[in-house]
């Protein structure tokens, strides 16, 4: 399993010993193990069965406090309603409509880790398609009403990307 994103592990720091941790679009869940083992209840969520199986097995070999769920994250509506989340983690996937729905799951004074790539990495490779590319200076209007705390723009770990860290 590879390394989470440094933007994630640079502000561990910031995130809570303890609490309920949420991972969107967790492909084999590299995110989601990680805040597992900094001692989160952790929830991975992907639309790929086959991953979401594979991330509970880690789960179950590991005895982490995670576990992954299949969830249509682009179908409409708000796949996590009823439930909030101290720290969601959001990485490479950018679906904007879905931005209401993650800013509603978040706990008073969670905090949202997101970084997906902006329309400059398309000159680099992949992605290439415009929806799943942010503008410069998107990701901060996206967040509102969010109170951000750390956030960047440009090119990190040889990649064009877009990142913020922003609390409830």
């Amino acid at each position: 399993m590879s390394s989470p994103v440094s933007w994630l592990v640079q502000h561990a720091d910031l995130l809570p010993r303890e609490g309920d941790a949420l991972d969107v679009a967790c492909g084999r869940g590299r995110h989601a193990v990680w805040l597992a083992g900094h001692g989160l209840t952790t929830l991975g969520v992907d639309r790929d069965p086959d991953v979401v199986r594979d991330v509970n097995n880690v789960a179950r070999e590991r005895q982490l406090p995670l576990r992954a769920e299949v969830r249509d994250l682009e179908s409409g509506g708000n796949p996590f309603r009823g439930t909030t989340y101290d720290v969601i983690v959001v990485v490479h996937y950018l679906h904007r409509p879905l931005f209401p729905a993650l800013i509603e799951a978040l706990a008073p004074g969670g905090l949202l880790v997101y970084e997906t790539f902006t329309r400059e990495q398309a000159v680099r490779g992949k992605p290439t398609n415009p929806d799943f590319l942010l503008e410069s200076g998107e990701l901060l209007d996206l967040v509102r009403p969010l109170e951000v705390l750390i956030s960047r723009e440009g090119d990190y770990d040889g990649r064009m990307v877009a990142s913020v860290i922003a609390r409830r």
